[in-house]
């Protein structure tokens, strides 16, 4: 599942129309295309609050821009905090690389410092909440080996096997998506024992400039009792980003001009 975010259930999220005979590859395809690649870019302002399994929250304030360098192809991702104070002015940055490992850094003001994340550290929590790093950009469709096991009315159920199991943590995961426009509404992970120990789900969605578009979604953590709710507002398609901005430059020079 990505874009704003197969993580976040698509908030770029797109039309699509589904013919008769297409296979599981070309499903998750067109949800790929659906989740991630609406526009040629956007905005969204993301409040997340995370809550550990003794019921105290957490929260996180955040700006997310995304730009497109062609559909089903590269994209450039720009995460800027603006709450609490702790994490403020913190930037995570990805250029995702259509078949090929992503490119990830991370600006740390209180020490002024850009740390590349390593790739192996993709599936590790993204700002202390239930959503992994991977899960911001979108984890690869050339990752995985697709099935069809289900149809129903409304949805396709699609199993997705890791082809290189060594370097996750599940053993496959199921996604629900929705017939009428492609969007995963929801999905399930299993562990290496077969326990299902993860879901991410679409709680809301609205069309926003013709676009399906998830504005509230949530994650838990079945192991630990835990879960994070996001909540997306600010949506905005077509707002004519600029490629400078997704450079280590503006890691410590905010375009603020985009994150209001």
């Amino acid at each position: 599942m990505k874009t704003f975010f197969y993580i976040f259930f698509a908030v770029f999220a797109a039309f699509a129309t589904f013919s008769a005979g297409e296979n599981a590859d070309e499903i998750i395809s067109k949800a790929n295309l659906a989740s991630y690649y609406q526009g040629n870019d956007g905005r969204a302002d993301v409040s997340m609050t995370i809550t550990d399994s003794q019921g105290r929250e957490r929260t996180r304030e955040f700006t997310i821009l995304r730009m497109d360098i062609g559909d089903g192809k590269d994209q450039k991702f720009y995460v800027y905090f603006h709450e609490p104070a702790d994490v403020r002015k913190m930037v995570y940055m990805v250029w995702k690389h259509a078949g090929k490992d992503d490119d990830r850094w991370l600006y740390l003001p209180a020490m002024d410092l850009v740390n590349r994340i390593a790739a192996g550290d993709k599936r590790s929590s993204f700002a202390g909440s239930n959503f992994l790093y991977e899960d911001v950009s979108g984890r690869g469709t050339e990752e995985d080996m697709h099935e069809l096991t289900d149809t129903t009315d409304k949805h396709y159920k699609i199993r997705n096997t890791p082809k290189d199991k060594q370097n996750v943590e599940f053993l496959y995961y199921d996604v629900w998506i929705d017939k009428s426009n492609f969007l995963p509404v929801k999905a399930e992970y299993y562990d290496k024992q077969g326990d299902k120990y993860r879901t991410v789900e679409a709680l809301e969605i609205e069309t926003i400039q013709g676009h399906p578009t998830v504005i509230k979604s949530k994650v838990t953590d079945l192991h630990t009792g835990g879960n994070t709710v996001s909540h997306f507002s600010g949506i905005k398609y077509e707002i004519g980003l600029k490629d400078d901005i997704f450079t280590e430059r503006y890691l410590k020079r905010a375009p603020r001009q985009y994150l209001k």
